[in-house]
C-alpha cells in the first residue's frame, strides 16, 4: 500500500473513532478542504470542522472503502450515518473524496455528495422539494458556516 493510501486510511480510521486531533494531524498546515456545504475551508478551519462534527455527532458512524493513492493524488469513498441535530432526522450521506498530497500530508481534500439528496433526508419534505434550489443550498451553507464560527468562538473562549 502506498504511503498516501495509508495516510487516507489513518484519516478515516481516526474519523471512525471521532478523533479529530488525529484527523487534523493528517492535514498539511495549508490544507484546503471543500464539500457541497463547507466550500472553502483552509488551514486550521478544516481541522476545526472535523472537530465540530466529531463532537456533535453523538451517533455518528463512518465506513470507508475504495482507498487508492499514488504520489500526488488519491481517492476514497465513505458513508456517514447520523442524526441531523437540526431536525432529529436520520441521514445516510454517501461521499466520494479526492485528495492531493504535499510533504507526506493531505494538502487538498475535496468531498462530493448529492446535497439535494442530503437535504431531503435531513430536512424532510422541504429538503426534498427545495433541496435542489440555490436558495436552500445557500441557506444550508450559511447555517453550517455560522455553526462553525460559533463553535470556534466557543472553543477559544
Amino acid at each position: 500500500m502506498h504511503a498516501n493510501a495509508e495516510l487516507i486510511t489513518r484519516f478515516y480510521s481516526a474519523f471512525q473513532k471521532r478523533d479529530a486531533q488525529a484527523m487534523a494531524a493528517c492535514y498539511h498546515p495549508d490544507v484546503e478542504f471543500s464539500d457541497p456545504v463547507f466550500q472553502d475551508l483552509r488551514g486550521p478551519r478544516a481541522g476545526a470542522m472535523w472537530r465540530m462534527l466529531c463532537e456533535r455527532g453523538k451517533d455518528l458512524r463512518i465506513e470507508f472503502s475504495g482507498v487508492d493513492a499514488g504520489e500526488r493524488s488519491g481517492r476514497a469513498h465513505w458513508d456517514a450515518w447520523y442524526t441531523f441535530s437540526g431536525t432529529g432526522r436520520a441521514v445516510l450521506n454517501r461521499i466520494d473524496a479526492r485528495f492531493e498530497f504535499q510533504d507526506g500530508l493531505i494538502r487538498r481534500h475535496t468531498d462530493t455528495f448529492d446535497l439535494h439528496r442530503w437535504a431531503g433526508q435531513a430536512l424532510g419534505l422541504p429538503g426534498k422539494l427545495l433541496g435542489g434550489t440555490a436558495f436552500l443550498q445557500n441557506k444550508i451553507r450559511r447555517t453550517a458556516m455560522q455553526g462553525l464560527d460559533a463553535f470556534l468562538a466557543k472553543s477559544r473562549g
